[in-house]
């Protein structure tokens, strides 16, 4: 599955190549996807220009409005003799197990799962996906912020804000883990301290950190969760920049496969000697997901 660094390199991607773009039209080939695409998403894109491309958590949103001219960025109206903008709202993908987003060429031929186009003049913004486990769904300005939707009111902190930076996210993490019982590594996944840190990247994160994931969130030391948080964000930065993890299907926005598993410390090594003191790396399942670890510098 696609975990945060995934996201944002799909992000980084699309973003230059479909900002400012007007939607000159819609294609759904395929409407049953984890929830069904809005039947009406095609008659409400159309006509309108991309604004921004934001992520939230595991989360595209690309931000569209109709707007006049002279309007200013992020105004809206409910008064429908305005001529600032008339509608605007937020489109929300996710890439579910094994979705993609990609602009290309308009005349791209067509691939097995290519479910939705956004027609963008000579572009075309694709998300195909296999398994359909993927989202697309329409958030209208007038329904209020979209980061105000019960989907979002429950992530975690984002990783690269401010507030996540070595004291205060390693605070946070400390804070919030206050008489847990569970292991840190379950701790993380549930993204409800800190969002992005899946599978992949909780263990090498945990590696980085050499904190045991078995441990009791509840009993790692505040100077041990500023060691976390550091490790969090630059586990995700690298990966990041090694254009993510491609373990199956993930490609980014320009077809690339990313190449960070092939660097990792910890992840998918079983058996093979750790990169830092030799020993070999071992493998454990913790609610049905594999998580590898360093038994000595682990601890």
């Amino acid at each position: 599955m696609p975990e945060l660094p995934e996201v944002e390199v799909t992000r980084r991607g699309i973003e230059p190549g479909v900002v400012g773009r007007i939607v000159e039209g819609v294609v759904v080939r395929q409407a049953d996807l984890r929830l069904p695409v809005p039947s009406a998403l095609a008659e409400t894109l159309a006509g309108l220009t991309i604004e921004t491309v934001r992520r939230r958590g595991k989360f595209i949103l690309i931000d569209c409005a109709d707007r006049a001219a002279g309007a200013a960025p992020g105004a809206a109206t409910t008064d429908p003799t305005s001529t600032a903008i008339v509608r605007d709202g937020t489109l929300l993908v996710h890439l579910g197990m094994t979705g993609t987003l990609r602009v290309m060429p308009a005349d791209t031929p067509l691939r097995p799962h290519d479910h939705v186009d956004l027609l963008l003049g000579d572009r075309v913004l694709r998300f195909n996906d296999p398994r359909r486990f993927g989202l697309m769904l329409w958030h209208a300005s007038v329904d209020g912020p979209v980061l105000d939707r019960a989907t979002f009111q429950k992530l975690g902190i984002e990783p690269f804000s401010a507030a996540f930076d070595a004291g205060l996210g390693g605070a946070l993490l400390h804070r919030l883990s206050r008489g847990k019982s569970l292991a840190v590594k379950p701790f993380l996944l549930a993204g409800e301290a800190v969002v992005g840190v899946g599978n992949i990247y909780a263990s090498e994160s945990l590696f980085r950190a050499r904190i045991h994931p078995r441990t009791a969130a509840g009993r790692i030391s505040l100077s041990r969760y500023v060691t976390l948080a550091v490790a969090i964000r630059e586990t995700l930065a690298a990966a990041i920049d090694k254009g993510g993890s491609t373990l199956r299907d993930f490609v980014g926005a320009d077809g690339a496969a990313g190449y960070f598993q092939l660097e990792s410390f910890v992840y998918d090594r079983t058996g093979l000697p750790c990169r830092v003191c030799g020993t070999p790396i071992r493998t454990i399942r913790q609610g049905q997901r594999s998580t590898f670890y360093c038994p000595r510098c682990q601890h």
